[in-house]
């Protein structure tokens, strides 16, 4: 592709008038990515992440061994070596086998306590915003409620209610979860609803539910994106916290929480037992808040052109 072709591709993508939605889309995207590569370390945590699904996604593939049969005869907590890269644990089993298949139930976990609790808070928060009175401060002061509480201890509550598990420790830490999306959503409707473009809407007889659901949630997406992202590390961690107490994954599946709760009582003899998922665990967590920077710069609509 010759120079020329490629300036008046991205003259076409930056022109000032487009000719069509498609063209105008393409060039918010196109200006957003400038922005996002020019962080290079927005650019490690999105390798970071890109691995991480990679992994997920071919565990079966890269994982030597089986993540929960192990040979506790010959192989009980040996060191890290050529067969065992991160060494093995008390059960014999191989622990980067078991951190690769972990993967899995952190994206698991991740995905769905996202699925579940941003719409939940975009709702709350536009709906409160939106009609304000009477609605918007009961809402607003059910938000309060579960921001007054530390996140895990909220879990921990909820958990010990449902039962321990990895599906009752999503529901618990998706509930713990929504409010600060629900005040990022609200915060962002109070901004537009009174707006000449939101007046027109209504002009034009537009209900409510509509203009809530079609013309202000749009506006919100982009702002709950940035603060999903940068919530994934805590989510990882809080998801790993239930798990090192024994209340979320239960045994014998390769949760990285419950590995290190596994491996704690070889923390001075054995230490990569325990610090094998510890560091996966970091990496990923790193990976995910520089990747919420450089999204939150990028997707800023209040930055110029870089």
């Amino acid at each position: 592709m010759s120079a020329g072709t490629i300036q008046s591709r991205r003259a076409w993508l930056l022109s000032d008038r487009p000719a069509s939605r498609l063209q105008a889309r393409l060039g918010r995207s196109y200006i957003a990515w400038r922005r996002f590569s020019a962080n290079r370390l927005a650019l490690v945590g999105m390798l970071i992440i890109i691995a991480l699904l990679v992994v997920a996604a071919f565990a079966d593939v890269l994982a030597p061994y089986s993540p929960t049969v192990g040979d506790l005869k010959n192989a009980r907590l040996l060191p890290p070596s050529a067969a065992h890269w991160f060494g093995t644990d008390d059960l014999g089993r191989d622990i980067f086998s078991r951190i690769v298949y972990g993967a899995r139930w952190t994206l698991y976990v991740v995905i769905l306590v996202a699925v579940i609790a941003a719409p939940i808070g975009l709702l709350v928060g536009t709906i409160a915003g939106y009609a304000g009175g009477w609605t918007d401060t009961i809402l607003m002061r059910i938000t309060d409620i579960f921001l007054a509480f530390p996140k895990l201890v909220l879990a921990l509550a909820f958990v010990a209610a449902l039962g321990p598990g990895i599906e009752n420790a999503v529901i618990a830490i998706a509930i713990t979860s929504w409010p600060p999306y629900a005040r990022i959503a609200r915060a962002e409707t109070l901004t537009v609803r009174n707006s000449d473009y939101i007046k027109a809407v209504q002009l034009m007889g537009a209900s409510p539910f509509r203009i809530v659901l079609r013309h202000i949630m749009p506006l919100c997406i982009s702002s709950l994106i940035i603060r999903v992202t940068l919530d994934m590390a805590g989510i990882i961690l809080t998801a790993a916290g239930l798990g090192f107490l024994g209340l979320g994954a239960q045994p014998p599946l390769p949760e990285w929480g419950a590995m290190i709760a596994s491996g704690r009582r070889f923390i001075l003899d054995q230490w990569w037992v325990a610090a094998a998922p510890g560091a996966a665990i970091l990496i990923v967590s790193l990976g995910f808040n520089l990747l919420g920077d450089g999204l939150r710069d990028a997707l800023d609509p209040r930055s110029g052109d870089q």
